[in-house]
């Protein structure tokens, strides 16, 4: 499950919008919006390409937002 908290804070400290990050995943606004509210999972090229566009490096980064139970 992701948490909705640390990803927003993360995105919004990125300075980048919304439907950029959808387009670089070949994923639509709604879509990217439902997955962020954990209405749908990401999968692991999702997690992968954000954590990519986000600059999230480090494992622990990366386990905290999002695989939490």
């Amino acid at each position: 499950m992701t948490n909705v908290f640390l990803l927003k804070k993360r995105i919004d400290a990125s300075g980048l919008k919304i439907g950029y990050i959808a387009n670089q995943l070949g994923i639509s606004r709604q879509l990217l919006w439902k997955k962020i509210n954990n209405i749908t999972p990401f999968n692991q090229y999702e997690i992968d390409k954000l954590c990519t566009i986000l600059k999230i490096e480090t494992l622990e980064e990366k386990e905290s937002i999002f695989f939490t139970h």
